[in-house]
């Protein structure tokens, strides 16, 4: 089984200190939803796991199974096997998205996959994400809406299958249906022993991808692990209570930059 972990992770970008001794594991065949307020330092994380130069590491480390993560290149922490579903894809003109999936499917193999076997995984993956099979013809999210690029990034995953898959926000731009398409799908991946991280402002989303441990951040660090249990707190409470019983700090220390927090921004608002 492999295991992503993360050990006193300090991470900057432009010059401001945002990760701050941040301590993080996640398991295959587990589903750990990372909960807090907007601008704390989430979307960061899964950033500087999966090298994006805008991030810089001071210290720290991040391993996969026996993997220093940080000596590698983003293309080959992907075919080490970590996923990493954006909160906002991009658009690439001119490459078609299924040459795109070949090739990114073929990087992970030792011997590329047949024309024939590839587009019969592609036609079972976009069927299992009630997908138009046409999207996978088109250029890469060029003219997608919100929900067809999320659902884009689900179709990446499945075809790739990751050890550990990060989500920011999948299911932003989704409707109720295509939530529980989606949330179907991550959770037959997840049978299959694959492990996933994902930040979601949506309580219903952790309820129907079973979320195994909830991790709290505030101010660039986990400040509180838990269950399923941590997630209805949050929910019903917001984070006023880790002040209140944990003796916490909510708030940022740049309190001009703090955000609504999760909880009201969107937990609150959980789909019924």
């Amino acid at each position: 089984m492999s295991t992503l972990r993360i050990k006193d992770l300090y991470a900057e970008v432009e010059g401001k200190m945002i990760l701050k001794g941040l301590n993080l594991t996640v398991n295959e065949g587990e589903t750990v939803a990372l909960l807090g307020r907007n601008g704390h330092g989430k979307s960061t994380l899964l950033n500087v796991i999966m090298g994006h130069p805008r991030y810089k590491v001071v210290s720290g480390s991040i391993f996969l199974d026996d993997l220093n993560i940080l000596e590698m290149s983003p293309d080959q922490r992907a075919k080490a096997g970590l996923f990493f579903g954006m909160q906002y894809p991009s658009e690439v003109p001119g490459v078609n998205n299924s040459d795109f999936l070949r090739v990114a499917l073929n990087a992970r193999l030792d011997k590329p996959v047949s024309t024939y076997k590839f587009y019969k995984m592609l036609d079972a993956a976009t069927k299992e994400l009630d997908m138009p099979f046409d999207l996978a013809t088109r250029s890469l999210n060029e003219g997608f809406s919100g929900g067809e690029k999320k659902r884009n990034e689900i179709l990446q995953l499945i075809l790739l299958e990751p050890k550990i898959s990060m989500l920011d926000e999948i299911d932003s731009g989704l409707d109720v249906d295509a939530i529980n398409v989606v949330a179907k799908a991550i959770n037959k991946e997840k049978d299959k022993g694959h492990g996933f991280l994902v930040i979601s402002h949506y309580a219903r989303l952790f309820e129907i991808v079973k979320a195994d441990r909830s991790a709290v951040m505030i101010d660039g660090k986990i400040v509180l692990e838990g269950g399923p249990d941590l997630i209805s707190k949050i929910d019903k409470e917001g984070y006023e209570f880790l002040k209140i019983e944990y003796g916490i700090d909510i708030e940022k220390e740049e309190k001009e930059m703090n955000a609504t927090s999760l909880g009201s921004c969107g937990v609150k608002e959980a789909i019924k």
